[in-house]
């Protein structure tokens, strides 16, 4: 039997103060191989996302079955305002529990990362940069890699192909690059030319690396809404995450960039001394942010964006043809034959 009026039936929700929100989704169910070292990673990660975000920003945690230790480390975090929602399910997959974080809000940029990235300052303050620069920047890693020019770019490749703004560049911080290829079990990742110059696109005096990975990206959360998808069959891996996550923004006609320098880690499944005293030397920045970064919203043709795409680049990345690109956009021959 119900007696009386529920008082807040039919209330309009009210704004949220934050405009920027970090998912994490967390899956550590032990502490033995594969798992050694990933809660001490855990709380690396944690204490560098707290010390670099600014007070507009939303951290949501989903606890995807992990262990009762970091269960209880994650409901002290809560409890002491360090994240702003903690979400604890089974495992439920990393697509799935990402999309668990996303549900229920309305903030204008959702940044999306493993729980092994390592933030560094002005990790924010630069991806803004790349945002309010190119109006049609959809996703925006701040961690660049030379190897993802071709990675759903061909959008941005088709529009600027003539442009002189379209160029390559040296690469700003080549050691960055060899730590993700050692965090990931793989030294051997980049060339020589891949560490020395990747893709650039410079709009109002920023410049911004062409393409950008899933691991951390930071995207205009209007793109996640329009997709269709409300649950992945995979555990994790599969094309959950270029379905989810990457897709959505090239076929909306956004752009998927990096910034120019690079402003987080990515430390894998191991602990390194390097990394401990990474976060010793970030200082709490208790930044204060009332400027909203202005996000332009765009109207695209589908059609086009399915041509570029899926046609446009069949026809640009033939070996002979992207070769021709590479050397008109600024490698040399020998570059270009290596790239």
């Amino acid at each position: 039997m119900r007696v009386g009026f529920n008082p807040h039936k039919d209330k309009v929700q009210e704004a949220s103060d934050y405009w920027h929100q970090v998912i994490i989704p967390v899956y550590i169910p032990n502490q033995e191989a594969y798992f050694k070292d990933s809660f001490a990673i855990l709380k690396l990660c944690l204490e560098s996302l707290c010390a670099t975000v600014h007070e507009k920003t939303f951290i949501t945690i989903v606890n995807n079955g992990s262990e009762k230790i970091v269960a209880d480390y994650l409901d002290l975090l809560l409890k002491e305002n360090k994240i702003q929602e903690l979400i604890h399910t089974e495992n439920i997959g990393k697509l799935n529990a990402i999309l668990k974080g996303f549900a229920g809000h309305n903030i204008e940029l959702v940044t999306i990362s493993d729980a092994d990235v390592l933030f560094l300052a002005n990790w924010q303050r630069e991806t803004y940069q790349v945002f309010e620069s190119f109006p049609k920047a959809g996703s925006v890693s701040p961690c660049p890699n030379s190897r993802l020019l071709k990675y759903y770019t061909a959008n941005i490749l088709f529009d600027k192909l003539f442009s002189k703004s379209l160029y390559f560049k040296n690469v700003k911080n080549p050691k960055a690059l060899k730590y993700f290829a050692k965090s990931i079990g793989n030294s051997s990742l980049f060339n020589s030319w891949n560490l020395s110059k990747y893709l650039t696109v410079k709009h109002k005096g920023v410049l911004a690396v062409v393409g950008g990975g899933h691991f951390v990206s930071t995207y205009k959360s209007s793109i996640l809404k329009k997709q269709n998808y409300s649950f992945s069959p995979f555990k994790l891996g599969g094309e959950s995450e270029s379905e989810i996550l990457d897709l959505p923004v090239a076929f909306n006609g956004y752009w998927r960039l990096s910034t120019a320098d690079n402003y987080a880690f990515h430390m894998g499944n191991t602990l390194e001394e390097w990394m401990l005293t990474t976060v010793e030397g970030l200082k709490e920045n208790n930044l204060t942010c009332d400027i909203v970064p202005l996000l332009t919203k765009m109207e695209s043709n589908a059609f086009m964006n399915w041509f570029k795409i899926k046609v446009f680049s069949r026809l640009l990345f033939k070996k002979s043809i992207w070769r021709l690109f590479l050397r008109y956009k600024g490698l040399t021959k020998e570059e270009a034959s290596f790239y």
